[in-house]
């Protein structure tokens, strides 16, 4: 290992650890009445005994009214802590079933939520189109397609085999997992258009403060990419390569419509500051670019047929594509950890004034492609040096992911989330 190695890790591991003390004072801080408001979004809200005025006039029906779309970020993490576990690369035995423990957990949450959602709009119908003209809610209906993918790619990783997968390998699940991408990259395209330009054409509040939210329906897009380079490697040869086709095309869209609201995001911060106390932990959103991006290069490197195709034809383009792949992704691994800094900075200086929100999930998401995009450069560099320091941001993953359900559980138990006046669907 060369001699600066030890430096680096220790840099990685100090980042990393930063964020550890950033999700453990958050949890701290939200659980303490005395010293953040009932507000988040930074009004405020009579109390008494430490709830809000009023609640026990606000029942369960009343309370269903207001499970909005930023709920799907849960499931987005949960099912991207499953894809971590399986992808973990110092492995011990009953580490296989721990993941597929979480994935039945994010497959029972995803379809407990969708009927929250569909009860929420049945009991007020205008509140449909209400959250797709909502500043503040429209954009993370990207999370509900967001959260689709990770349980396509927990289908791939748990359920067939594979040289970087571990499931059982059933075969009817190759056809299924290819049904199912296909339908996933026709719908996301459509979906990212269509929020955009309702955002742009119809939005009837101006101007909007700008929040990392922005970048989720890009996603969708660039998350296209990232599971057709876990799916591509079972298929067979015909498939594979219109997989790889897709992987490029969505990837590069993603990647390009992303840096383009990262640099807006910038510019809006620079002149505005930094979003409010509450919203902060979203700012982990921007890691999803360089990380994901990097999964997919590094995957679908690994996916290219040899033997079909334009790779019969060119076999040197197999190693040429995989050696850009790695040192592009090289290239990209430093702006996420510089991102992941800056988030983690950005959200420790303002604890004490940050009341819990569901963005607070926004921390798990991004942070699981950092940490398989980690695993991957490791494995190809053949770095145990690396690798190390990916299983490091794995438990430091689990640790946060543990702290945003309680944290979680005790808004909901307090009426910080789930209660008129206290969600993403405010009328500001």
């Amino acid at each position: 290992m060369p001699s600066g190695t030890p430096s680096i890790i220790n840099q990685k591991c100090f980042f990393f650890s930063e964020g550890l003390l950033v999700t453990s004072k958050l949890l701290l801080y939200s659980m303490n009445d005395e010293t953040r408001s009932g507000d988040l979004h930074n009004g405020k809200v009579e109390k008494s005994g430490g709830r809000s005025t009023g609640s026990n006039k606000v029942g369960l029906r009343d309370r269903l009214k207001h499970f909005t779309w930023p709920w799907f970020l849960m499931t987005m993490g949960t099912g991207g802590l499953a894809l971590v576990l399986a992808q973990e690369p110092h492995r011990f035995r009953g580490l296989y079933t721990i993941g597929l423990i979480v994935f039945i957990l994010d497959l029972f949450l995803f379809c407990t939520f969708t009927l929250l959602i569909l009860t929420r709009f049945l009991l007020t119908p205008k509140r449909f189109l209400h959250s797709f003209l909502n500043p503040t809610e429209m954009f993370f209906f990207a999370s509900f397609f967001l959260s689709i993918a990770t349980i396509i790619g927990n289908i791939q990783v748990y359920g067939i085999r594979g040289s970087h997968t571990r499931g059982p390998a059933w075969p009817w699940l190759t056809d299924c997992i290819h049904v199912l991408y296909w339908i996933y990259a026709s719908c996301v395209l459509p979906e990212s258009l269509l929020q955009y330009w309702i955002y742009i054409r119809k939005l009837y509040k101006r101007p909007v403060p700008m929040t990392p939210a922005w970048l989720l329906s890009g996603y969708t897009v660039m998350l296209t990419g990232t599971i057709a380079a876990l799916v591509a490697e079972s298929q067979i040869d015909e498939r594979r390569l219109s997989i790889i086709v897709s992987c490029v095309l969505y990837q590069g869209f993603g990647w390009t419509f992303s840096y383009m609201l990262i640099a807006i995001s910038l510019l809006r911060m620079f002149e505005a500051g930094l979003p409010q106390p509450a919203q902060r932990p979203a700012l982990f959103i921007p890691i999803c670019a360089p990380a994901y991006t990097i999964t997919a290069l590094l995957g679908v490197s690994r996916s290219l047929p040899r033997d079909y195709g334009y790779f019969a034809a060119h076999p040197s383009a197999v190693e040429a594509l995989q050696a850009v792949a790695l040192f592009v992704s090289i290239f990209l691994w430093l702006f996420a950890l510089w991102w992941f800094a800056f988030a983690a900075l950005s959200c420790v200086v303002c604890i004490p004034k940050m009341g819990f929100s569901m963005s607070w999930w926004g921390m798990i998401f991004p942070n699981v492609g950092f940490t398989i995009a980690t695993v991957y450069i490791g494995e190809e560099l053949g770095s145990q040096g690396v690798l190390w320091v990916a299983t490091a941001m794995t438990i430091l993953l689990v640790v946060a992911w543990l702290g945003c359900c309680a944290a979680t559980a005790w808004a909901v138990w307090r009426r910080r989330v789930l209660f008129p006046g206290m969600d993403e669907d405010k009328e500001d």
